[in-house]
Parts: C-alpha cells; structure tokens; sequence
C-alpha cells in the first residue's frame, strides 16, 4: 500500500506524513511547476503544468489498495475504478456508494454557475484545528481499514 496526494494546494500534507510515517507508509506528493513541494518524508513528484495534469499522473501510478487524497472528485473516482480508497481534505471518504451522487451534484453547481449572471464566487472558508483534527481521525481509520483489508488478501491477518 502507498498514499498518493493531490498536493497542489492542499493543506492536509502534513497531517499526510504525519500518520504515514507512523505507520510506516510510503507517500507520493504529485504537484505541478506551479506548486513545487519539497519533503522529508515522501517523494515528491513534479509534472508540467498542463490543465489536469497531475490528476492523471495520480490516477496513472495508484494500485489497487493504495489510498489517494484529493478535493478533486474525477480523480477520486478514476482511483475507485482502479480500486484505491479515496479521501476529501475534509476527511470525507469516496465510495462507490457516494461518487455517482458527487460527480452529479458538482456537474449541476457548475451548470448553474455557468447559466448565472453572477461570476464571483466565494472561496472556500478558512480551515479550522478542529477540520484539521477530523480529517487526522478520518485518515488514520482510512489507513487503518486498509491495512487490515491488505492484510486479509495477503493471508497475513
């Protein structure tokens, strides 16, 4: 298992490392030319600049069992089809059960945005400790459930 992270703008990169290395988890942060990471922990991955570009650098590498966070729901939903776990920076789980509803719900807001005369939009609200402290134990329950699945397939549980 690997964790691969939609790192251009994400503020849950530290949280990332933070229960990997805990575990013992190798992480891949995927960033365009525009948002050059640098870590100690994982290997950082720089692919041009293109629209989408690092979506589909993620999408291209992640396996099957290996877990991805990402704010985009395309490529949560290319990881479900390869069958990965996906996870929001909110802490919110992608699943099978859920994606179809997102991508619609995502498709109509920008639908409506498209047909409203109003182009300004307001950004996201400022994160709070305690978003932080949801996505920790949502991430760390993620990780676990997916060793513990590792393990079943592997016989070693």
């Amino acid at each position: 298992m690997q964790i691969f992270v939609d790192a251009d703008a994400c503020p849950v990169v530290g949280i990332v490392e933070n229960i990997a290395e805990k575990y013992n988890i190798l992480v891949t942060l995927l960033c365009d030319t525009n948002h050059v990471l640098y870590s100690d922990y994982s290997e950082v991955i720089v692919v041009g600049a293109g629209a989408d570009a690092v979506d589909y650098k993620l999408v291209s590498i992640c396996h099957k069992g290996d877990i991805v966070v990402s704010q985009d729901y395309g490529v949560a939903a290319m990881a479900l089809g390869k069958g990965a776990y996906a996870i929001h920076q909110s802490g919110k789980w992608y699943t099978n059960d859920n994606i179809d509803r997102m991508l619609m719900e995502r498709h109509l807001n920008k639908k409506a945005r498209r047909g409203s005369s109003k182009n300004h939009m307001k950004g996201p609200k400022k994160r709070t400790k305690e978003d932080d402290e949801h996505f920790a134990q949502s991430f760390e329950k993620l990780v676990l459930m997916a060793q513990a699945k590792e393990g079943e397939q592997d016989g070693t549980v």
